[in-house]
């Protein structure tokens, strides 16, 4: 999934950001927007991930998309 994607389709994918991790606030989700690089950021900091895990965080849930 691209970012032009990503930040195309926040809306409906937003709420699966938010069921997969529940730490994020509703203003992180404010904030992400549809970022990929700034989601990965707050996976980083919400949950104490590695950039490495949050990638493949991330990568997991791209992959489950397609």
């Amino acid at each position: 999934m691209s970012k032009d994607v990503l930040k195309g389709k926040w809306k409906e994918l937003s709420g699966d950001v938010k069921r997969r991790w529940g730490k994020l606030t509703d203003d992180d989700m404010t904030e992400i927007n549809g970022d990929a690089e700034m989601l990965r950021g707050k996976l980083q900091k919400r949950y104490g991930y590695s950039k490495d895990e949050a990638q493949d965080q991330y990568d997991q849930f791209v992959a489950s998309w397609r």
